[in-house]
């Protein structure tokens, strides 16, 4: 079934337009990787799902609800929970304070998000400022999960981490979907993200332009695409 429907959408920055009838989709219980270059309109696109750049044109549907009239808090309320780009914690909070904050009745509470990032268990009474840039993206996923989401989409998940944290999210996110969470992600590291993902979308210049099986995103693709 057909969770996240985004068709033919596009937005602007004043006069300036960023997306270009772009359109993907998650089913329940899928991981899709949104992928591209710097710049390309993946953050954008996030942006419209979330409605905090709403798109001019095109459709959004959310577990068959048209999210085209909604405020960003409640598109948030029919479940969906975003690790935006740049962590955004709740500096002046502490980390249990951040999880608890969010928090909405289901599975991921704060023993269970615990689980999953045992450091933020061991810092629970540390402010959210005060943590390293590795454990704060930690703190924005088990965030994010304490909403108890039916799509959590993950905006540069390790971008910018040491190797050892890097490993640490691949090994949450591997979890997640072992668990049958659907998960729109956006990184760099295809060694990582290809494996666990079920399908790719890539933008260029705001466009959709190619979308299939990670096994299927061949070495041309990645050259003309996702290339430096």
């Amino acid at each position: 079934m057909t969770l996240l429907s985004v068709k033919n959408i596009t937005s602007f920055y004043g006069a300036s337009q960023a997306l270009f009838d772009v359109s993907l989709d998650v089913r329940e219980g899928e991981v899709v990787a949104l992928m591209g270059r710097n710049g390309m309109g993946k953050t954008t696109t996030i942006r419209a799902i979330c409605r905090l750049t709403p798109p001019r044109a095109g459709e959004i549907a959310f577990a068959g609800r048209d999210t085209g009239r909604m405020r960003p808090h409640q598109v948030a309320r029919l479940g969906i929970g975003l690790v935006p780009e740049g962590r955004r914690c709740f500096p002046n909070l502490t980390v249990e304070e951040n999880i608890k904050a969010a928090a909405r009745p289901g599975h991921w509470t704060l023993a269970t998000v615990n689980t999953l990032f045992p450091r933020l268990a061991d810092r629970r009474n540390q402010m959210a400022a005060t943590l390293s840039g590795g454990e704060q993206q930690m703190l924005a996923i088990a965030r994010a999960l304490a909403t108890n989401p039916k799509l959590i989409i993950l905006d540069e998940a390790t971008e910018g981490l040491a190797p050892v944290i890097r490993q640490d999210i691949w090994a949450a996110v591997k979890t997640l979907k072992d668990e049958g969470q659907s998960i729109l992600i956006v990184d760099k590291t295809l060694s990582e993200l290809l494996p666990i993902a079920d399908r790719c979308v890539v933008l260029e210049k705001g466009r959709t332009v190619w979308s299939g099986e990670p096994q299927a995103l061949d070495a041309d693709v990645q050259e003309r695409f996702l290339g430096v």
